[in-house]
């Protein structure tokens, strides 16, 4: 089994390709920090992505595969790296997950091609059920004038059908 301390050196050497070394989301090592920023454990069951907050375990990935873990580790740093990269690009007119999701693929796609690909599969999945909205904006600022339900009705909300 890899130990914390190679982890975290592979974690920083794959951080520093896509300019998230020092990254708060990156995580700690064998300790928590709590508030909710993720820490790595290992014991005889494998490698624990968990996450703290107000002393309460929120989350916990157990595995015995690295790539997984590693994988979870970026998913999580390169979301965060992918919204605010949206937030400095912003579209108006445009669900932010548009340009995040593309975002976050190329983050991860520079890490590893098969995790690219499996985010880009995760995605898809989340747009299933939640696809992309991109009167949102425009529904939110005319409800304060003329109320919710009158701004739907001009500006429907989408349908799973709709991408």
């Amino acid at each position: 089994m890899t130990s914390l301390a190679q982890i975290k050196s592979e974690v920083d050497r794959r951080a520093a390709l896509i300019g998230a070394a020092g990254h708060h989301a990156l995580p700690t090592y064998g300790h928590t920090e709590d508030g909710a920023r993720p820490h790595i454990e290992i014991d005889s069951r494998g490698y624990h992505f968990v996450v703290v907050e107000r002393g309460q375990e929120q989350s916990r990935l157990t595995t015995g595969d690295l790539d997984e873990l590693l994988y979870r580790i970026f998913q999580s740093v390169t979301s965060d790296l992918a919204f605010s990269y949206e937030l400095a690009h912003r579209v108006e007119t445009q669900d932010c997950r548009r340009l995040a999701f593309k975002r976050q693929v190329e983050l991860l796609s520079q890490l590893s091609p098969s995790w690219g690909e499996r985010r880009a599969d995760e995605h898809q999945r989340i747009l299933r059920e939640h696809p992309f909205d991109d009167r949102s904006g425009i529904r939110a600022r005319l409800s304060t004038q003329v109320g919710w339900q009158r701004a739907c009705e001009r500006f429907p909300l989408p349908l799973a059908s709709d991408e």
